[in-house]
């Protein structure tokens, strides 16, 4: 199975390429969905902060995709006695792919 740690880096590389690096916003932890004005059901853009520095971001887009992982102990687990809520999953997916999405208006899937 190929998780995202295999591919990440080739696809980043090839984003760079293709659209230049600066044009890249890496580490950006987005926390809100910006609604379009004239259009409550559509999004205009979003806002985050940089994880490695002093940074906050408003991104304005013609179009959004909002791509998530999944979200640990988000559904009582089949394991029982010691291995009770265990999971392969990193602690730290703690579902805010799915939060944002869901705050933003999208219908989650």
């Amino acid at each position: 199975m190929i998780h995202g740690e295999s591919y990440k880096p080739i696809i980043a590389e090839a984003a760079k390429m293709a659209i230049g690096e600066e044009n890249i916003y890496e580490r950006v932890f987005i926390f809100e969905l910006l609604k379009d004005k004239n259009d409550p059901n559509a999004v205009a853009g979003a806002v985050g902060f940089s994880v490695r520095q002093p940074k906050f971001y408003v991104f304005k887009a013609k179009a959004v995709l909002l791509a998530t992982g999944g979200a640990t102990l988000l559904f009582r687990p089949r394991s029982t006695g010691e291995a009770a809520g265990r999971t392969w999953h990193a602690l730290f997916h703690c579902g805010r792919g799915h939060y944002v999405g869901e705050r933003g208006g999208a219908v989650l899937t």
